[in-house]
């Protein structure tokens, strides 16, 4: 099968591209700045932008598939600012159905979010849930995908525990978590167990139509998070709360400050869970008792 990934060489991208090559399919990774070096020696890449559609719409020919895997992060403030989800997000996605409809493309995987509502309660989870209606609402045979927080080699969850360290105590022996850390709580999942869910939803014609939501084997607090991740470099830290009240005065007041990553729209996400209602990976016949763990991922365990 010919498959196109649209994000292909960002972090979900390079291991996804790395599960299809093993499965023998054809690759093709587009992204603004491809580096082959970063996947497999038989993966072709492509430059584009998904939000200029003449820049991407030669690459869906001839293509089985399309995955469509771009997104900014929901934990920092993207450049030029809070629109840009809707940019990236909806625009982007809707460029992607078009060159998918114009190519003929027969499967279109869409990686939204958990949560994703085009009324949600920040510009993140708003502009990810129009761009699955558009999905939705498009001809194409589609997937969603609706994952928790995505951790492995390459990505930025671990890493964005010890970034709100920085922003909020720099310097001193102590964490002030907002809330706590006990307010917000997570459901992990490991790249290495969600591209082989996302490939078998290209080789699946059960899969067609389906919004699936995909979360770890545990939910966690950012507290417990916090706490794994220092374990896992030998360190402790004293974690103490900081009131939600104040933290959102901080994160708004700090977020007019050119160059500070985070603003309003972070704390907001803060204010709400990031777990399934239903955790969907048995539909594709993963136990949640063989799925990777944070802990386990961290040596903690």
């Amino acid at each position: 099968m010919d498959v196109l990934l649209v994000g292909g060489s960002g972090f979900i991208g390079q291991h996804l591209s790395a599960e299809l090559d093993d499965r023998g399919h054809d690759v093709t990774a587009l992204s603004r700045d491809p580096d082959p070096g970063e996947l497999p020696d038989s993966v072709e890449t492509t430059m584009g932008d998904v939000t200029a559609y003449d820049s991407i719409v030669s690459a869906f020919d001839g293509q089985d598939a399309v995955v469509n895997l771009v997104a900014l992060s929901p934990l920092f403030e993207p450049k030029g600012g809070n629109e840009m989800h809707d940019r990236v997000h909806r625009g982007g996605t809707e460029n992607c159905i078009q060159a998918a409809e114009e190519h003929g493309v027969d499967r279109f995987v869409q990686l939204s979010a958990l949560g994703a509502d085009p009324d949600g309660p920040t510009h993140y989870i708003r502009s990810k849930g129009r761009a699955e209606q558009a999905v939705v609402d498009s001809s194409l045979d589609a997937v969603v995908f609706q994952p928790s927080v995505v951790f492995g080699d390459g990505g930025e969850f671990v890493s964005f525990t010890k970034r709100l360290k920085k922003l909020f105590a720099p310097g001193l022996p102590l964490y002030p978590l907002p809330g706590g850390g006990k307010k917000t709580r997570f459901q992990p999942v490991w790249v290495g167990d969600l591209v082989g869910m996302l490939a078998d939803s290209l080789e699946d014609d059960n899969h067609v139509g389906e919004i699936y939501e995909i979360g770890g084997p545990e939910v966690l607090t950012l507290r417990e998070i916090t706490e794994m991740v220092y374990e896992a470099e030998g360190k402790s830290m004293r974690i103490v709360g900081l009131p939600m009240g104040l933290a959102g005065v901080g994160l708004k007041t700090l977020g007019v400050v050119p160059g500070f990553p985070m603003g309003g729209d972070q704390y907001r996400s803060l204010n709400f869970d990031n777990t399934t209602a239903d955790n969907d990976v048995e539909a594709f016949g993963v136990d949640t008792a063989q799925m990777m763990t944070l802990g386990a991922y961290l040596g903690v365990e």
